[in-house]
C-alpha cells in the first residue's frame, strides 16, 4: 500500500484492485520483454518461420502469419513501452523536484516545470542559455568559483528566472487575448 494512497468510496475498491493487478502484470511484462530470454524467443520464432517457408511454399498464408503476429506484438509493445516511460519520467521529475526543493539557493519556481507550456519552457531555456553563455566567458569550466561569485550567479539566475516569469506571463496574456479574439462575435439584429 502506498503512503500516498487515498480513501475512496467502496465502489472504487474493485477498480483499484484491477489497477494494481494490471500494474503488476505490466511491470512483469516490461521486465520479461526486455530480457535475453525474450529476445532469444523472438529470434527463435523468426528462425522457425523462415525454415517453414519452403515447406509452405512461401505462400500468402505463411507471410500473413508472421505479419499478423508481429503486428499484434508491436501494437501491445507500444502501450507497454509508453507506460514504462511515463512511470520513469514521473519518477525522475519527482526526484528532481525533491532535489530542487532541498537545495538552498535553488529556485523553487522550477518545481513542476514539466507542467508548463512549451512556450514557457522555451522562454526559460533562452534565459538560462544567456546565463550559461555569460559563465562561459567568465571562467574555465573546471575552475572553482568563489562563494561571492556563486552568490552573484545565483542572484543573476533568480533575476533571469523573474524575467522569464514576466515573459511567460506576457506569453500567457497573449494567448488569452488570442483565444478571446478568436471567439465568434454576436451579430447585431
Amino acid at each position: 500500500m502506498s503512503m500516498f494512497s487515498s480513501n475512496h468510496s467502496p465502489s472504487a475498491e474493485p477498480m483499484q484492485r484491477l489497477n494494481r493487478v494490471l500494474e503488476k502484470f505490466s511491470q512483469w511484462a516490461t521486465a520479461w520483454t526486455g530480457s535475453t530470454w525474450a529476445f532469444a524467443m523472438a529470434v527463435g520464432v523468426i528462425v522457425v518461420w523462415s525454415v517453414t517457408g519452403p515447406i509452405f511454399g512461401f505462400s500468402d498464408t505463411w507471410q500473413l502469419v508472421i505479419n499478423t503476429g508481429t503486428t499484434i506484438v508491436t501494437f501491445l509493445m507500444v502501450f507497454l513501452i509508453q507506460r514504462a516511460q511515463n512511470k520513469d519520467a514521473l519518477a525522475i521529475q519527482v526526484k528532481l523536484n525533491e532535489l530542487l526543493a532541498s537545495q538552498q539557493g535553488a529556485s523553487n519556481r522550477l518545481i513542476n516545470v514539466e507542467d508548463w507550456s512549451e512556450d514557457e519552457i522555451n522562454a526559460l531555456h533562452q534565459r538560462f542559455a544567456k546565463l550559461s553563455k555569460r559563465l562561459e566567458n567568465t571562467a574555465d569550466a573546471c575552475e572553482p568559483h568563489s562563494i561571492a561569485e556563486t552568490k552573484e550567479i545565483v542572484k543573476e539566475a533568480e533575476e533571469l528566472t523573474e524575467e522569464a516569469e514576466g515573459a511567460l506571463e506576457e506569453v500567457r496574456e497573449g494567448q488569452q487575448r488570442d483565444r478571446f479574439a478568436s471567439l465568434p462575435r454576436p451579430h447585431p439584429r
